[in-house]
Formats: C-alpha cells, structure tokens, sequence
C-alpha cells in the first residue's frame, strides 16, 4: 500500500525550476558567446541569487528541503544500499547531486563574475581584480564548464534510469508537489513559515545585488 503525501513545497518548486532555466540559459548564451554574453552575464546573476535562498532554504525552509533531514551521511547512504531508506525527499544518492551541483553552481557562477574574454566582454566584477587573476578565473569558469555539463547529464540519467526500471517519476512531484510514498510522512514535512520565506528571498535579492557590482567601488 502506498499514500500521495505532499513533500515538496512551492518555494523549493519554484527555486529548482527557475534555476534549470537560468542553468539552460547561461549554457546556451555561454556556448553562442558574441553579443549573447551580456544574458550569460545576468544568468550567472541569476544564478548566485538562486544558490544564495537555497542555503538559506536549506536551513530555515520546508522540512522535506532541510539540509539536515536529507544530508547524505554514511548510515544514510548503507540503510539505501541495503534497501532500507524510508525518507520522503531526496534520497541520500539524490542528495549528493544536490550538494554537488549547488556547490559547483556557486563556484562556477562565482568565477565567472571576475571573468573576461579579452575582446568585448568582462565580467560584472571583473574590476575589481588584476587582469591576470581575471583571466585565471576565466580558465577556471571554462574547465569548470565541462564538470557541469557531466553532473547535469548524471542527473537527466539518473531521473531517466527511475522512471524506466523503478517506474518512479521524479520529475512530476516536483511540477506538483505531490508523490506516492511506501509509507506516510510526519506532519508538516512540506510546511514553512512566510518569515523564513522572507528571510531566504531577502538573501537572494542580496547576493545578487553583489554580484552585479552595485554598491561595491571599482578599482
């Protein structure tokens, strides 16, 4: 027997799906470059701003998106091998995907604020650092890239190995919030506060505010 319990709240919603836009977006501009490297720009903007309300989601949000509650530790991860995970949100293999690409998003993202191209295009802070150190960023930004593009591509196979041999859709519950479940889920595991709310948004506006360089002097 299984329940249809809520487990992913709209906030959590919301974020994933406006970060794999602002992800497809800065893939797209990045690979086309020329003019489009303004948009690559604001994605990566977008980005920093995303990252900044997960961690602050991730501690003050929804149980279910609680860095606590789903943290891949080792008895974690032995209790899923063996077939004995009985959680509600990310499972533990699922979660080292989430702290991997937001750790990798940050980083990537980060550098390429302080990147530039040599031609036309230089990263929102860019000035704020030497040119040499600016450029070494932007071989890091590009390196990095291609790390992105094999967890990205880990993470579309993983959703399709559920659906195809578990016969799970991983995809729906986080469009709607909802999913079936072996076993009921405590109280309040999709519940969160307006403050919290608040709280993690406010991060977010800020984070990105920075990025864009407003407020900060340019050297």
């Amino acid at each position: 027997m299984s329940s249809r319990i809520y487990v992913w709240d709209l906030p959590t919603r919301l974020f994933h799906w406006l970060l794999v836009a602002s992800v497809s977006v800065a893939i797209a501009t990045g690979l086309v470059g020329g003019d489009w490297m303004t948009v690559h720009s604001y994605a990566g903007i977008a980005i920093i701003g995303l990252v900044a309300f997960r961690l602050v989601w991730g501690i003050a949000g929804a149980a279910a998106a609680r860095f606590v509650n789903f943290a891949p530790t080792p008895g974690r991860l032995r209790a899923y091998l063996a077939g004995e995970w009985q959680g509600h949100g990310h499972n533990p293999l699922g979660a080292l995907s989430v702290f991997a690409l937001l750790a990798l998003l940050g980083v990537q993202a980060g550098t390429g604020l302080f990147g530039n191209d040599e031609i036309s295009f230089q990263g929102p802070l860019a000035s704020l650092v030497d040119e040499g150190r600016s450029l070494q960023l932007t071989g890091l930004h590009q390196q990095l890239a291609y790390l992105l593009f094999g967890l990205i591509a880990l993470h579309v196979l993983a959703i399709a190995g559920y659906l195809l041999l578990r016969k799970t859709n991983l995809v729906k519950p986080m469009i709607t919030g909802w999913k079936n479940a072996a076993t009921p889920a405590a109280h309040g595991v999709a519940t969160w506060h307006w403050t919290a709310l608040a709280s993690a948004v406010g991060v977010g506006v800020l984070a990105m505010s920075l990025a864009s360089g407003a407020g900060l002097a340019k050297f």
